[in-house]
């Protein structure tokens, strides 16, 4: 088990649409995902790197583990 690997927004929407989520809307500076039959959206803002608790959230929330999120 490693430890989480930041990433800037665009490289975790690429992330989190290779883990089947789709865009749904971009507002500004956020990009908004679903994924049918999940109860969250994700908003992602497009920063060149997230904070590791946003993304520890955005991962529990798409009920993912840190290392499948790592692998996509």
């Amino acid at each position: 088990m490693g430890g989480l690997r930041l990433c800037s927004g665009s490289e975790a929407v690429k992330k989190f649409l290779k883990a089947g989520w789709f865009v749904e809307r971009q507002k500004g500076s956020h990009v908004v995902m679903e994924k049918y039959g999940h109860e969250h959206n994700l908003s992602i803002p497009q920063h060149s790197e997230l904070g590791r608790g946003l993304l520890h959230k955005l991962i529990k929330q798409a009920n993912l583990s840190v290392d499948e999120f790592n692998d996509l």
